[in-house]
């Protein structure tokens, strides 16, 4: 039985799996971490106006995470979505995206907003399908091709 957690961004496993979500965007994109791209730090995904959530499987093992960026006192930001490799094709993305927009209700947020790159087609037509709406370049993050918002 999956189960769905708040845990701390600045610890194991949520920096376990940021570490890899980075590396495995890197590979696509080339470093995503540099000046001028939006910051995605254990501070910006934690309290008060972040969170990070872990999906974690009948094992206790953390398969997939993703965190929660404060824009405004209405709007968030989900960032760092990932499901680890050999958990993907289950629906852990969507599980891990309800979490997020449950968690993002919790803090207060009306408005959650997210992007993907080209790179990930998978990723826009999920959001997609979850009721993202494509909307403006809201960040400036340069390797971007989608930028969705849904109303919570």
């Amino acid at each position: 039985m999956l189960r769905v957690e708040t845990v701390p961004s600045d610890q194991s496993p949520a920096t376990d799996l940021v570490d890899a979500m980075v590396a495995e965007v890197s590979e696509m994109y080339g470093p995503i971490d540099v000046p001028g791209a939006p910051t995605a730090t254990p501070a910006d995904l934690g309290p008060p106006g972040g969170a990070f959530v872990v999906v974690f499987d009948g094992e206790g093992r953390a398969v997939a995470g993703g965190g929660l960026k404060r824009l405004d006192d209405e709007a968030c930001e989900i960032k760092r979505m990932y499901v680890v490799p050999d958990a993907r094709g289950r629906g852990l993305a969507k599980v891990l995206l309800e979490g997020l927009e449950d968690e993002a209700r919790r803090l207060g947020y009306r408005i959650a907003r997210l992007d993907t790159g080209a790179q990930q087609p998978a990723a826009q037509a999920m959001y997609e399908r979850a009721g993202y709406e494509p909307i403006g370049n809201f960040n400036a993050n340069p390797f971007a091709s989608f930028w969705g918002e849904k109303a919570l």
